[in-house]
């Protein structure tokens, strides 16, 4: 199988929404050979299913509606007494997550080839024990809190498996916290691969298969790229790195750009 196909190199905006973007330090922790590749944790895709009726009602239930039938319904009296300041991380936090179909895209064409989406889900909570290790869950309890947890997994033309994870905090530098210890531990895993459903013509990798897995923040949001080789060979890391750079910034870009217009 020859994968020497040019590693794409779209860079990520560097703006006042993307808290880390320090791109090349994040590829330099994530490409090193894991000296324990047996602590990456595999959480069933099966359940995505249930997990994905239960996103659709959140999400309608944290939308902000502003309809004029609600306005008729519930008018305010000009008398009423002025409404009380809120403070910017007050409106941050009360913002709902990125829908996953904005933040996944069914398809997505990058240097290193396509990709295709198998499947996206909201998560119950931010630390479902087979989503995330104890060391992010002890984070994510110890921080100001988190909105909410969406996973996707995707495929390239030959098989390979990339999995991607969106994190919104309440606080932006909760965020920058999260992604600056975990860019550092590259031999962690703290955030699952996702097994793949049944019918997709992907195998379930064993957990000492290679992995690579990397970090970018947005706003309030960290996003988490996992990427595996079809037959979960533990080498050629920087080319696995490469291919999963494309998914992962343009991943990143829909998460910025979310929340630089809410």
């Amino acid at each position: 199988m020859n994968d020497d196909v040019p590693p794409g190199h779209d860079s990520l905006d560097d703006d006042k929404w993307n808290v880390v973007l320090n791109h090349d330090f994040v590829r330099g922790a994530t490409v090193k050979e894991a000296p324990a590749p047996a602590r990456k944790r595999v959480w069933p895709w099966v359940a995505a299913p249930a997990v994905l009726a239960a996103a659709a009602a959140a999400f309608l239930l944290l939308r902000p509606t502003s309809s004029s039938s609600d306005e008729a319904a519930a008018p305010v009296s000009t008398a009423s007494a002025p409404a009380p300041r809120v403070s910017p991380m007050s409106t941050a936090a009360a913002r709902p997550v990125i829908p996953p179909a904005e933040a996944f895209p069914a398809h997505v064409v990058g240097g290193t080839g396509a990709f295709t989406k198998l499947g996206a889900a909201m998560l119950k909570s931010c630390t479902e024990p087979d989503s995330v290790g104890p060391t992010l869950a002890a984070m994510i309890a110890g921080s100001k809190g988190c909105v909410g947890e969406e996973i996707a997994l995707y495929k390239d033309a030959r098989n390979n498996q990339f999995n991607l994870a969106v994190f919104t905090m309440k606080d932006p530098q909760d965020t920058v916290k999260l992604v600056t210890r975990l860019s550092m531990a590259f031999d962690d895993y703290q955030v699952a691969a996702q097994a793949p459903p049944p019918g997709s013509g992907l195998r379930t990798l064993p957990a000492d298969s290679g992995m690579v897995q990397s970090f970018t923040g947005q706003g309030r949001a960290m996003v988490v790229g996992l990427a595996q080789w079809s037959d979960g060979r533990a080498r050629d890391y920087q080319r696995l790195a490469d291919r999963l750079e494309p998914l992962l910034t343009k991943v990143s870009k829909n998460v910025a750009r979310y929340e630089s217009e809410h």
